[in-house]
């Protein structure tokens, strides 16, 4: 008996040895299957995420955010205990003790899945940490029992390769936790707006609890099911003594509370600043580096500067348009039937419609228009907030004005409008009143800029970028006119020329050549004024003395100071081209009229004035400058760091104090009369070209160098008598204005050499006892007032003289 029951014993242990065996061989089979052509893993030792490229203005605040995927990466070395523990507890609480695959979590995973078979249920996985990382960076989300194997191998692979920390940083900053959050910190951001660091207890088992299904447990959409996520998390947290019993308590009293992100990190209004950032960077590093590469820009940006220029801009462009005429309404639609909210909400909503309201004129009285909105509300526009509203006719002519709302409204009318509480004498209105609005068609840009290194401090590109991406500070290319000028008379400056030199103001004829019209320039009044100084030239926009003096000085000369500026590349050497026909864009010319008040120091403009890495290291900076000392870790009483000005000269300093003087005079008694107001010492020129079709104005504080431009994108003219002077000085004023308000008046610097005498502001003569009209004057050494002839250029013909004296050459 016991001998046949050692025999059975034996067969029994044979056979188990036989099937440990085969079950050996089968196993190593399937992992010989499955296990080759999988994605190689090493691949992770390397991971660089794809991580969100943050730009920021001079003071830090957030500009704009560019990634496919927003993601912060955070060593996990950095990442707090509690955090930690948190997503262990959630997602694979025996992390530090398997070896890749948890054997414990594959047999309760079996068991659930023979629970719920046929109940149509997903089956329940048992992926562990290492197992999610080789899923989510090499595999994929496929269900499937092939996908499931390979999974297990490439982790029991990954846990040979790689520690332990460095497989749990790859799933913290990888994992997928809704709301656009690729990573635990992202998460932080986007729910709590905090940083890890700061998280409670519940918070972080909250975003432990996500991963699963993130979008099921959404706070707010479904409050209830993320408390009992969180709370489950907590009690995980608990169980595997990650923490107390008070302090699980405390982190299941909290309520879940999104918080956004404060507005004071964002700079508001920047849309044409941020999308030339995007442009620069895509086009130095590329599109996979700008969304991919978490580069962390700091720019020159200054907030308040720009909310000053685009408010500045946005008035000045709707103050032009109301000068020229209602257009008609946004659309019409039926509002007969009870559902016209309805047909409204549906309505054609225009780009730059912001902040102005849609509405529908519901009825028109003699002193009104009834107007409702698309929640069914009702409103009233005044009459006298309508009275703008003249016909638009060809040319930008418009015809008589208004004498009832009919003129103006008819029933069904989508128009916009915008709340008012007063009129323009301040009487009330009653509750629930409007006045007529329209989006312009007229486009401009402003550009601020610090004229001692070229940082861009603002700059609007349109009326608004929601109406149109195209940024006209950068990408137009629009003829200067007059504000062309000042650097023809710097290159005169340069050559000896002084304020006082006299040149003949009177008709000039061009010889074009046979067949050829002869070209005949004219001042803006049609008058003529004789021999005039140089600086009622520029005050006074003569173009018959602009081109006089161009001639002389030959027009390679003009075109070689276009291109040392930096307002145009090979300008063509034609004299029509002095009185600003070339084409720039409103960025090049006020960096151009920077240079002029910073002393004639070539400055690049940048709107960038650091980049770094995803790991902190610079790799660009605008300012190239050494300096020794600059990087001292502590104050031990050294001597102030010196940084050396090494920008080189494009012109003389005293030639440029000599034009920054001239410029001031167009402030303050030129075709700038308009900026005087603002109290502070200033210059600048108005420019206008032919047709009224492009206005401008240009000019600087001694800290500050501003443009503006306006006109059409077609362009059409802007109607008669609408200069420089008329549309774009008014809104250099009011950004001035605004801008340099609280600032102290600091006068121009004068550069060594440069002496100032009192002279008749027009002869340029020095000044007699008696004399009005008295300034001060700057010259260089050796120049003395009234020195020279008149500059008078070269004849034409006899009989193209008024005075009919023969001349030589082709011009007079």
């Amino acid at each position: 008996m016991v001998r046949r029951l050692g025999r059975v014993l034996i067969v029994l242990l044979s056979l188990g040895v036989l099937g440990a065996i085969a079950a050996g061989a089968g196993g190593l089979v399937l992992f010989y299957h499955f296990g080759r052509g999988l994605p190689d893993y090493h691949q992770l030792a390397d991971y660089q995420p794809p991580v969100t490229t943050r730009v920021h203005a001079g003071d830090g605040r957030l500009v704009a955010e560019y990634a496919t995927e927003k993601r912060v990466f955070v060593p996990v070395t950095s990442m707090p205990q509690h955090v930690l523990d948190a997503f262990l507890s959630a997602e694979d609480k025996n992390f530090y003790s398997h070896y890749g695959v948890d054997p414990v979590g594959v047999v309760r995973a079996v068991v659930v899945n023979l629970r719920n078979w046929g109940a149509n249920r997903r089956p329940v996985g048992a992926s562990t940490i290492t197992q999610q990382v080789a899923k989510n960076f090499l595999l994929g989300n496929e269900v499937s029992l092939a996908r499931k194997v390979r999974e297990m191998i490439l982790a029991f692979r990954i846990e040979r390769a790689f520690s332990k920390e460095h497989i749990l940083e790859l799933y913290l900053n990888e994992i997928y936790l809704g709301i656009g959050s690729y990573g635990v910190a992202s998460a932080a951001l986007n729910y709590f707006d905090k940083s890890l660091d700061e998280l409670t207890i519940g918070e972080a088992a909250f975003l432990a609890a996500l991963p699963k299904a993130p979008n099921n447990y959404h706070p707010q959409r479904f409050p209830e099911a993320a408390k009992v996520r969180r709370d489950w998390a907590v009690d995980r947290m608990r169980e595997d003594g990650a923490i107390t019993q008070a302090e699980a308590d405390q982190a299941k009293a909290e309520s879940i509370r999104m918080r956004a992100r404060p507005e004071t990190i964002y700079a508001k209004g920047a849309d044409y600043f941020a999308e030339e950032v995007r442009r620069q960077l895509a086009k130095r590093y590329g599109e996979d580096a700008l969304y991919k590469g978490g580069l962390s820009v700091r720019t020159s940006l200054d907030p308040r500067l720009q909310d000053i220029a685009d408010r500045a801009l946005r008035a000045g462009l709707i103050a032009y348009d109301r000068r020229h005429g209602w257009r008609g309404p946004l659309a019409r639609i039926d509002v007969r039937q009870a559902d016209w909210p309805n047909r409204l909400a549906h309505a054609p909503r225009p780009g730059g419609l912001d902040p102005w309201e849609p509405a529908v004129v519901l009825a028109v009285s003699d002193q009104a228009a009834e107007i409702g909105f698309v929640d069914a509300s009702r409103g009233r526009i005044p009459f006298v907030e309508m009275r703008w509203a003249r016909p638009t006719l060809d040319d930008q002519l418009v015809g008589p004005p208004p004498k009832t709302p009919a003129e103006v409204l008819a029933v069904g009318d989508v128009v916009a409008v915008e709340p008012v509480a007063a009129d323009a004498e301040g009487k009330p209105y009653p509750s629930r009143s409007f006045a007529l609005r329209q989006i312009p068609k007229v486009e401009g840009a402003l550009v601020a800029l610090d004229p001692h290194t070229g940082r861009v401090l603002a700059l609007s590109g349109g009326y608004a970028y929601a109406k149109s991406q195209f940024n006209r500070a950068t990408q137009a290319a629009r003829q200067p006119g007059s504000s062309f000028k000042p650097f023809i008379y710097q290159a005169a400056l340069d050559q000896g020329y002084a304020p006082s030199t006299l040149i003949l103001d009177a008709p000039f004829v061009l010889d074009q050549g046979p067949g050829l019209p002869k070209w005949r320039p004219q001042n803006y009044s049609n008058e003529f004024f004789g021999p005039s100084t140089m600086r009622l030239g520029i005050e006074k926009s003569r173009n018959l003395m602009t081109v006089r003096l161009a001639q002389t000085i030959g027009m390679d000369k003009v075109a070689e100071y276009a291109n040392r500026f930096g307002i145009t590349k090979d300008l063509q050497q034609v004299l029509s081209m002095s009185l600003g026909a070339g084409e720039t864009a409103p960025l090049s010319l006020t960096t151009a009229y920077a240079m002029l008040v910073n002393g004639g120091r070539k400055i690049t403009p940048t709107l960038i004035d650091r980049i770094q890495d995803r790991r902190g290291k610079t790799i660009y900076r605008h300012d190239q400058r050494p300096c020794e000392g600059c990087l001292a870790s502590f104050w031990t009483n050294q001597p102030v760091p010196h940084i050396p000005d090494n920008r080189e000269f494009v012109t003389d300093p005293l030639s440029a104090y000599q034009m920054v003087s001239m410029l001031q005079g167009v402030v303050e008694r030129g075709t700038g009369t308009a900026i005087a107001q603002v109290g502070k010492p200033l210059a600048g020129k108005t420019g206008t070209s032919n047709d009224f079709r492009d206005a401008w104005f240009l000019g600087f504080s001694p800290d500050l160098a501003v443009g503006v431009f306006v006109g059409f994108d077609d362009p059409l003219t802007l109607g008669s008598r609408e200069t420089g002077g008329a549309v774009a000085a008014p809104i250099f004023r009011d950004f001035m204005k605004e801008a340099l308000k609280d600032k102290p008046a600091i006068p121009f610097r004068i550069p060594a050499g440069i002496h100032l005498v009192r002279v008749s502001v027009k002869s340029g003569q020095l000044a007699k006892p008696g004399d009005r009209d008295i300034i001060l004057e700057a010259f260089k050494p050796n120049q003395t007032p009234g020195e020279g002839p008149v500059l008078q250029g070269i004849g034409l013909a006899a009989e193209d003289r008024p005075d009919g004296a023969p001349v030589a050459g082709g011009l007079y």
